[in-house]
């Protein structure tokens, strides 16, 4: 293709290379799919009509820590734009910095909150410094990809939805001319929702305006879930009339999400808009992926074969074939053969007269703890009323000499301590069960203890404090450990469970399901497939195929209460009880 002009919006079309052009398009996260995987969800996409793929780009993933940047494996994004492109696929690219995508703090680092002072997504020094290094990093990545060079990218966004938040006029020229300057040269774009348009754009961006084409940026396939409430569901017979109607008259769209994937680890945001306290997102995206066409294991769904039938009368060529979908399996269950109490695990520790948020720890290397729970622990001498002053992020458990004694969240903010004699320990675990990804919120998103804690209207004071981020070296570390018992032994909570997998044959995907468990986290092979939890309503753990190998696999599950002793698999998901989107 002999390349002249790129994406425009000149008129009330878009065009490509000067001839009118319609943007299908679809969501798939690169860092939400195992990347064994990708090139099986994009030629899925494909096959269903779609022409333009988008996403977007997790600062807090690719900058784990300050100046510590990952493109490599699963975050390798030049790797996922050659292969949209060698697909035929265009691209529109999100980098952010702010992305929201219902992801811990909207892919902001937490590592910036350390700074007391942070303005988050406004031009306050501390926040335009880091986010200027970390575009000096990824823009430097996607210029030689962009479309007048030969590549897939025919326009990027800038940042995302700021009309919703719109607290710094100063700040959208920011981030454009973050992104000029850096040699982006296609279209620029701004997503916002209806309120948002107002404030949202920027100078050169397409705004919604006669004469101009018209994109619906996002149209939702589905909705999020949250722990404890039910799942979602937008059925493909409202959507269809929908989205027919929006071609109908010739606007652009992009279905988000397309395929969902999964938020693997502790990457799950927590919407707190309109709610009195934020509440966490369940480990699939938008469970069942925000109920989209493309399920989380890359299943068609009726959306999908009804999507590809109303795309394909956008085509002058007939769609692809299907691509075959994966077979699943159903393993055996696996018993566990040996359990480690956390008291046992637990390395690093800080002394600190007073508590201090998981963020400002000093651990992986001055950029403090990100994800994960923290452990707190003071000397008390008796018993009586403990006040969290809703100073607890998000949720504890409150432990007497290692004997559990209740639960401190946003609900429950006192509990009694029972009496004793002498001098014992007090133990808060606290767990970060998400930061919030939307809203005017984000600035508050420390977690840990962020303020004192009482007991009898007196101040506790004098802190250890345990960082357990669970990264990948903890748990390597952990199956080397030498205090594994076994299961004759009784388990002591909360603990670590070990199991192995075997699998004969090639490895196909599965589905974890633990019934007779409550709370925590499962790791396979070293990998954190996310977070369980009974309340539900997600019940199943999505586990990719190319996680596990031939042989024996080392599972470890985290659990916070209680165990039937053994891991269930299913070759297909429970996400729980429906609800209709309304």
């Amino acid at each position: 293709m002999n390349r002249v002009e790129g994406l425009r919006a000149n008129s009330s079309q878009f065009t490509l290379e000067r001839k009118p052009f319609l943007i299908l398009g679809g969501s798939i996260h690169y860092f939400r799919v195992p990347r064994a995987y990708w090139e099986d969800r994009l030629l899925k996409m494909k096959a269903c009509g779609l022409n333009t793929l988008t996403t977007y780009v997790p600062w807090n993933l690719h900058e784990p820590e300050r100046g510590v940047f990952k493109f490599e494996d699963q975050l390798d994004l030049e790797a996922y734009l050659r292969l949209a492109a060698s697909l035929g696929l265009w691209v529109i690219l999100r980098p952010g910095p702010y992305i929201c995508a219902e992801w811990d703090l909207g892919g902001l680092p937490s590592w910036l909150l350390r700074d007391p002072q942070m303005k988050l997504r406004t031009t306050y020094s501390g926040f335009t410094d880091a986010a200027n290094s970390f575009f000096d990093e990824v823009i430097k990545k996607v210029v030689p990809h962009q479309y007048s060079k030969g590549g897939p990218i025919i326009a990027v966004q800038v940042e995302n939805e700021y009309g919703s938040y719109a607290t710094d006029e100063n700040y959208m020229p920011f981030i454009k001319e973050a992104l000029l300057s850096r040699g982006i040269t296609e279209l620029l774009l701004t997503s916002d929702n209806k309120d948002g348009l107002k404030l949202g754009g920027v100078k050169g961006g397409i705004v919604r305006l006669p004469q101009k084409p018209k994109m619906v940026m996002e149209y939702w396939s589905g909705w999020f879930d949250l722990w404890g409430g039910l799942h979602h569901v937008y059925t493909a017979e409202e959507m269809i009339p929908v989205v027919t109607k929006i071609l109908k008259l010739d606007m652009s769209i992009n279905l988000y999400m397309f395929h969902g994937g999964t938020n693997f680890g502790f990457m799950s945001g927590a919407f707190a808009v309109g709610l009195p306290a934020p509440e966490p997102m369940v480990t699939t995206h938008y469970l069942s992926d925000y109920d989209a066409p493309l399920s989380e294991a890359g299943d068609y769904t009726n959306k999908y074969h009804l999507l590809r039938n109303l795309f394909s009368h956008y085509h002058t060529q007939p769609l692809p074939e299907l691509p075959p979908v994966h077979e699943r399996r159903a393993y055996q269950p696996a018993v566990i053969q040996q359990h480690i109490s956390l008291w046992d695990s637990l390395r690093f520790t800080d002394k600190s007269e007073r508590p201090v948020n998981m963020e400002n720890l000093p651990v992986n290397n001055n950029n403090g703890q990100s994800y994960g729970y923290t452990l707190y622990e003071t000397t008390i001498t008796s018993g009586g009323a403990l006040k969290s002053q809703n100073n607890v992020r998000d949720r504890a458990l409150v432990f007497v000499d290692k004997h559990f004694v209740g639960v401190l969240d946003y609900t429950v903010q006192e509990l009694a301590v029972p009496d004793g004699k002498g001098k014992r320990t007090l133990g808060l675990l606290v767990e970060n069960c998400g930061r919030v990804n939307y809203g005017k919120t984000l600035d508050e998103q420390r977690k840990g203890l962020v303020g004192d804690i009482l007991l009898n209207e007196h101040t506790l004071r004098d802190f250890n404090i345990h960082s357990l981020d669970m990264k990948p070296a903890f748990v390597n570390r952990l199956e080397s450990a030498g205090h594994w018992m076994s299961m004759r032994h009784q388990p002591s909570f909360p603990g670590f469970f070990h199991s192995r997998l075997y699998v004969n044959g090639s490895p196909q995907d599965t589905f974890i399901k633990l019934p007779g468990w409550s709370k925590g986290v499962v790791f396979i092979n070293g990998k954190n497939l996310g977070r369980y939890w009974s309340t539900g309503p997600q019940q199943t753990l999505y586990v990719p195929g190319p996680w596990l190998h031939r042989g024996d696999n080392q599972v470890i599950v985290f659990e916070e209460q209680e165990t039937d002793g053994k891991i269930q698999f299913a070759s297909s998901p429970d996400y729980g009880m429906t609800i209709d989107v309304q």
